[in-house]
């Protein structure tokens, strides 16, 4: 067989000659030494992450995190414009009620943005730490299962950071319009604190990044034979409604908000389907 043609990584240069790699069986140990060290440089990257906006702090927080609490936030003018485009209006213009975000708590200020700073670096190190994760489990993969996953790391991370995205310039912004242009009462003004800000903002963003993974985790399902294309158009009405569910959770009580979550979620789901139904002929045909 032609050089070019045999996959160089399954093979190791032996006895003065190309030959397939022997399997070495790793002690319960040996796993856990390996596991180790993927983890530190996970944490390593994360850390190298973090202390990074937290030398640009400022810019991290006036921009990113308090962005969606300012009208002159991109998304605020982008859905204008499209609610005047489809000729809706201004009924997608959004005008923030003047508030003020307060730290009340000793050291509030500080400790937040410590806290924001290495959650920020674990977003922009995700591709790196889900690399790390996934050197640790292909080993254990078979072959054919480890060419069938091939760039797995790039599109987990693409997801991964759309969704981030989504919950950061869509979902944020309704959300934050709405909690805060609410009032029970004349008489209370909404002032949030720094802490509660933030784990709003997290909220809204990182599930986000979670959920965009639906379709990986269903062609991993769907490649054990967990989950076929058949059974989720037959439960796609009772889909639908969990997926409103979901983001009536996700969401403050807007209808508009929750269909903005609702609609992207169903377009996964249907993207799901198609991923299962490819991974479905596959499984059919690793049996026969």
């Amino acid at each position: 067989m032609a050089l070019d043609q045999v996959d160089i990584e399954e093979y190791e240069w032996r006895d003065g000659e190309l030959q397939p790699k022997e399997d070495k069986e790793m002690s319960f140990m040996d796993h856990l030494e390996e596991l180790r060290w993927h983890i530190i440089r996970s944490l390593v990257a994360i850390a190298i992450g973090g202390i990074v906006l937290f030398v640009f702090h400022d810019w991290y927080f006036n921009t990113v995190i308090l962005g969606p609490a300012s009208n002159d936030f991109v998304s605020y003018k982008w859905f204008c414009d499209l609610s005047k485009t489809i000729g809706a209006g201004e009924a997608l213009c959004m005008t923030l009620p003047d508030f003020k975000i307060q730290a009340v708590a000793f050291a509030e200020q500080f400790i937040t943005t410590i806290k924001l700073c290495f959650i920020g670096g674990f977003v922009i190190s995700f591709p790196f730490v889900f690399y790390e994760i996934w050197k640790f489990v292909a080993p254990g993969l078979y072959p054919k299962e480890r060419a069938a996953t091939k760039g797995v790391v790039f599109v987990c991370s693409m997801l991964f950071l759309m969704g981030i995205l989504f919950g950061f310039f869509i979902v944020a912004p309704f959300a934050i319009n709405f909690l805060m242009g609410f009032t029970a009462s004349d008489t209370v003004a909404n002032n949030p604190t720094l802490s509660s800000f933030v784990l709003y903002m997290v909220m809204f963003t990182l599930p986000a990044g979670l959920i965009f993974e639906l379709p990986i985790v269903v062609y991993f399902l769907a490649k054990m034979g967990i989950v076929t294309p058949e059974g989720m158009r037959k439960y796609r009405r009772h889909s639908v409604i969990g997926i409103l569910l979901l983001a009536a959770i996700l969401t403050p009580p807007d209808v508009i908000t929750q269909f903005l979550i609702g609609i992207p979620l169903y377009i996964l789901y249907e993207i799901s389907i198609l991923v299962a139904a490819r991974m479905a002929k596959k499984y059919q045909q690793d049996l026969q």
